[in-house]
């Protein structure tokens, strides 16, 4: 490793999504301010900035008046206002819309724009570049750049391009740098292989509850213009989901007569039979939501983990060298179903430190923690630390607590306290779970994971190293197959996991590592932690255009 060329920088950010982006604008921006000048690297595993994002997305404005104040000015794509807000409970075959006024005010999306996440990300990364940031995309962080003693992170090193499937070069291999940095920031969203490694490396969880996840999925249609709203907002809690199981929907109409419509489950369900695709798939064909759909054409698909922890799943969010950020440390407010705004406060006030400590030539930058609880970020998570200790009471006794306290104790009430299991123990064993038939898939409404693959435009190279390793290729049978019945195959959204039989009737996972749309869902709900997400080589991976 340490063979490999090095190239230094003041501050080596990986991640080119919201928080690593305004990270780096942020600190350019001071040091212009101060006369100080300061490198900046940003680099990311798409094959293009956006490329690897999605979101729903509704978009409040806040953190991004705070970074660029003219931004209205600056042709960003933040255009279609929020026009109609609606928030429905589901049942099979009826809907009743929540009136506005019951719905606790950090529900209220009046003021707010709807976006596509991978075009505002796009704009900040030209924003970047033009103050001087280099951003490298197609570049993935493959592992840390420690110092002899391991205590300490120096930067990040990339992966190596073209080696084969026993890690020996081919015709095409291309060394991976080293790229050192004074700090290094993570800002690679939820579940970040490098996050991963850090939090692991320096306990930063160790007095926290364990990180919460959802898994948000997601299509764009092009619909008949004749039923489309632009600005419409709509959404629900309730069918298809079971009580006991978090989730809900959102559809939102902007541009040019488009819709994205989502679907977002908890991580911590415990059904093993329970397929958040499926049950996304099944939703489109309630009769409120089908109406908006029929004749339509679906153009794009894609599916990401979320952190839902909130504040008390928040690790310590420095190490010696560096820092979390965003997703990757989990600044999700997970009621509001927003973390665009919180990721780019995040990456605010991570600058302001980062940009102290590299002016006074300090290695530490623990006053970042310091200036996140006396932030609004801080202020607005804290109100609604006990979301999902509501919520594991089921879907509407926890609704009905959270507006109690939101409107009557501004999210103080006292005996909230329940601690979390992580979502990998949450699964009951298979003859006590219920199996789930869901519908076939009728080409028109709902599709087949394969072909809502197709759509993402996925690619990794055939001949190299699959990155989702397995601890033990024992465990998927002995532990997952006879005890879960194998839940891998139904909670990944892209069909990466299947089970085959051999002639003599013996049961193996294969695992179809070329559908992995780097969701993350395998590593963090895998119930015998015996998956690990590693990343394959830069720009691999979906290629998302307008999520």
């Amino acid at each position: 490793m340490h063979n490999k060329e090095i190239l230094e920088f003041d501050v080596v950010i990986v991640g080119g999504g919201p928080s690593g982006l305004s990270c780096a604008i942020k600190l350019k921006q001071l040091a212009i301010e101060k006369k100080n000048d300061i490198s900046i690297c940003v680099i990311d595993k798409g094959s293009e900035i956006g490329s690897h994002i999605l979101s729903g997305a509704v978009f409040e404005t806040s953190s991004l008046n705070e970074l660029i104040p003219n931004w209205k000015e600056l042709s960003s794509p933040i255009q279609n206002k929020v026009t109609s807000d609606n928030f429905y409970f589901l049942t099979k075959n009826n809907h009743f819309k929540i009136p506005n006024f019951l719905l606790p005010k950090v529900l209220n999306n009046e003021g707010n724009y709807i976006i596509s996440l991978g075009e505002l990300c796009k704009w900040l990364a030209n924003f970047a570049e033009n103050l001087g940031i280099e951003i490298f995309p197609g570049f993935a962080a493959d592992s840390l750049y420690l110092s002899e003693e391991k205590n300490k992170i120096l930067g990040v090193v990339t992966k190596d391009l073209g080696l084969d499937k026993n890690d020996n070069p081919t015709d095409n291999f291309t060394e991976g740098v080293i790229l050192k940095a004074k700090q290094t920031v993570l800002a690679e969203g939820a579940r970040g292989s490098l996050t991963k490694k850090a939090i692991n490396l320096f306990k930063l969880n160790e007095n926290s509850q364990p990180q919460k996840y959802g898994l948000g999925l997601k299509e764009v249609w092009k619909v008949d213009q004749k039923i489309h709203q632009k600005g419409y907002v709509f959404h629900s809690l309730g069918w298809p989901l079971e009580n006991d199981t978090y989730g809900g929907s959102f559809m939102y109409h902007y541009g040019d007569s488009l819709v994205s419509i989502g679907f977002v489950v908890g991580l911590d369900y415990s059904n093993p039979y329970l397929s958040p695709y499926n049950e996304f798939q099944k939703f489109k064909h309630h009769p409120f939501i089908s109406k908006f759909l029929n004749g339509g054409e679906r153009i794009s698909y894609g599916a990401r983990a979320i952190s839902s922890g909130g504040l008390k799943s928040l690790p310590k969010l420095y190490f010696p060298g560096g820092c979390l950020i965003g997703d990757s440390a989990g600044f999700l407010n997970a009621p509001k179903i927003k973390g665009t705004h919180t990721s780019i406060k995040s990456g605010i006030i991570a600058a302001e430190s980062i940009f102290e400590s590299i002016l006074n030539n300090e290695s530490s930058i623990d006053n970042y923690e310091f200036l996140f609880k006396k932030s609004s970020l801080y202020s607005e998570l804290d109100r609604v630390k006990n979301f999902k200790s509501f919520m594991s009471m089921g879907n509407i006794q926890g609704s009905l607590l959270f507006g109690i306290d939101q409107m009557f104790f501004k999210g103080k009430m006292p005996f909230f306290t329940k601690n979390y299991k992580a979502d990998h123990e949450t699964l009951d064993y298979k003859n006590k779970a219920k199996k789930i038939d869901y519908p076939k898939p009728d080409g028109k409404l709902s599709f087949d994971r394969l072909t809502s693959v197709f759509l993402t435009s996925t690619n990794h190279r055939e001949n190299q190293k699959g990155h989702l390793r397995l601890n033990s290729e024992e465990v998927p049978i002995s532990i997952n197959y006879e005890l879960y019945d194998n839940p891998e195959t139904r909670y990944c959204p892209a069909g990466v996991y299947e089970i085959v039989e051999s002639e003599n009737n013996k049961k193996a996972l294969q695992i179809n590592h070329q559908n992995c749309i780097h969701c993350k869902t395998c590593d963090i709900k895998d119930p015998s932690q015996n998956i690990n997400w590693e990343v394959p080589e830069g720009a691999e991976g979906p290629n998302y255009q307008g999520m």
